[in-house]
């Protein structure tokens, strides 16, 4: 790994403002998937929005960081931090990955070089996340990385024409720092695994 913010599959940069073409077409995707219904963007608030957050600082630990191939430099999606609550250790994270990248391990990298960010650098010691119910693919996810379900909010966000749930998925940084040992470990011949 060449940086903290390298892995095999992906880096995380800062947005620049040329990124706004990018999260257009992500924002289009995920209406024409029916994930959310928001009001359409102009390309000229976009490109605003991309040159405010070009220069902008992170407070609170909040920020939005592009997810890029680490092989050929393709914008692939974005990670990012909000609702953060320093003083109690807690934050949660939203994930994007565009279509044509899913399935290919792009979130799950993205998602480990955050986490290890915030657990090991910001020294946060949980984080949260906000799944529907029926979002399968997110679910499996989160549990992949260690996630474990907290709850249920019942009927809790209307989209779509109805009412969903959301599931909280929670994380602490010592299952956290588990894993990732344990996935660090070299495997020997012994164990049966070549």
């Amino acid at each position: 790994m060449a940086s903290s913010w390298t892995g095999d599959r992906v880096r995380l940069r800062a947005i620049e403002p040329d990124d706004w073409s990018a999260f257009k077409r992500l924002a289009d995707e995920e209406g024409r998937a029916g994930s959310r219904l928001d009001l359409p963007r102009s390309a000229e608030s976009l490109r605003v929005w991309a040159r405010e957050q070009a220069v902008a600082r992170s407070g609170d630990d909040r920020f939005t960081l592009v997810v890029e191939s680490a092989a050929t430099g393709e914008w692939v999606g974005t990670v990012g931090t909000h609702h953060t609550a320093p003083r109690s250790g807690r934050f949660e994270f939203d994930v994007a990955i565009a279509a044509d990248h899913r399935r290919q391990g792009c979130a799950t990298e993205a998602l480990v070089l955050l986490l290890r960010f915030m657990f090991a650098e910001r020294r946060y010691h949980k984080c949260l996340a906000t799944v529907f119910a029926h979002n399968e693919a997110s679910l499996a996810l989160t549990r992949r990385l260690g996630f474990v379900e907290e709850g249920r909010l019942r009927e809790h966000v209307f989209f779509a024409g109805r009412h969903h749930d959301l599931v909280l998925m929670g994380l602490l940084a010592d299952e956290f720092g588990r894993r990732q040992a344990t996935a660090a470990l070299p495997t020997s011949s012994a164990d049966g695994m070549r």
